[in-house]
């Protein structure tokens, strides 16, 4: 069970109910009107919780688990306790994000600005905002409705963030327009001059930083990342991408729509991400590239020429998985022979 403290859980509801909203299956329609409370793990849930199966290692907690109901591929449920109510989708992971979305729907922040919050007379907030002790809203700032600004939050002159957006605490805009539905976490940075300059050994000189940050609808970025404006052309993030804590992206960088950038990846300038492309862990992907849509690079990988779309890549230079493994493999065997 969730921390009461942090956390308002709704429901109960009906078997039948859950199924409809998540898109699921019930097994077994005598199952429908069974009522549940909440939702947890496997291995500890126990009378009136909805759980989850995705992923086979977790079998033997699912032939153990106490849970009254549990969301479930077809393939598996077969290995169900016998009163267990099943769920059945060939997307477990999704249906149950769904259905805990229902127990533990995120709340309206409750409208109100604190004493100590500074907005600009020019500032325009629409109807439910919310700004905390300390934050700063800027001239010419436009807030759609029911957003809420984090404590010491600073939101620079003349940003525009759609409605239903949560800026966190400390983070600092400048130089963009934010979508819809935009979740801003503590600590990130967005709109800050690129990284632009023409190397001259008697002195560099920086180039100006022109351009803006667009930020689509239904974009999470974590906490203490860092997206830069365009040097003209403006740096983009798609609708639908999900950037993890700690990520740099560079300026011009263009990000397409659904795009999974994970933690301490770094992306540099001009560089674009087609839709649906994935950049894991400690990615390092260098300027003027192109990673065509639904590419996947893996961890730890430098990333220095274009990726093709769907292409699988690994290592440092990145190459394809296939010819990775095939290294490593040759790496093995030279030094298996040396040690001989």
């Amino acid at each position: 069970m969730a921390d009461p403290r942090f956390f308002t859980r709704s429901g109960p509801f009906r078997l039948d109910a859950l199924a409809a909203s998540i898109g699921a299956d019930i097994a077994d329609e005598r199952h429908a009107d069974i009522e549940l409370v909440d939702v947890g793990p496997l291995d500890t849930a126990t009378v009136g919780t909805l759980s989850f199966l995705d992923n086979q290692k977790y079998i033997p907690a699912f032939e153990a688990s106490a849970a009254t109901a549990c969301i479930v591929a077809p393939k598996f449920a077969e290995r169900a306790p016998a009163d267990m109510a099943l769920l059945l989708t060939n997307e477990p992971y999704k249906a149950y994000a769904r259905a805990a979305a229902m127990f533990y729907p995120t709340p309206a922040p409750e409208p109100g600005i604190a004493p100590t919050a500074v907005i600009a007379e020019s500032a325009s907030l629409a109807e439910g905002c919310r700004v905390d002790a300390g934050a700063v809203i800027g001239e010419n700032v436009a807030l759609g409705a029911r957003c809420h600004i984090a404590a010491n939050a600073v939101i620079g002159d003349a940003v525009r963030i759609g409605s239903d957006t949560a800026i966190g605490a400390n983070a600092s805009l400048s130089h963009c327009d934010i979508g819809a539905r935009v979740l801003i976490h503590p600590g990130v940075r967005i709109g800050q001059r690129g990284f632009g300059f023409a190397t001259d050994p008697k002195g560099h000189v920086m180039v100006p930083q022109l351009g803006r940050v667009i930020v689509g609808d239904d974009v999470e970025i974590g906490a203490n990342s860092t997206i830069d404006r365009g040097a003209g052309p403006d740096t983009m993030i798609g609708a639908g991408t999900m950037i993890d804590n700690l990520v740099q992206i560079g300026h011009n960088v263009q990000i397409g729509r659904g795009c999974i950038i994970i933690a301490q990846a770094g992306i540099a300038g001009s560089t674009i991400l087609e839709d649906f492309s994935v950049i894991a862990a400690q990615v390092g992907v260098a300027g003027h590239l192109r990673i065509g849509s639904g590419a996947q690079i893996g961890a730890l990988a430098g990333v220095m020429r274009d990726v093709e779309p769907g292409a699988r890549m690994l290592g440092t230079p990145a190459v394809p998985a296939r010819q990775f493994f095939r290294q490593i493999a040759a790496l093995e065997k030279l030094a298996k022979k040396k040690g001989a």
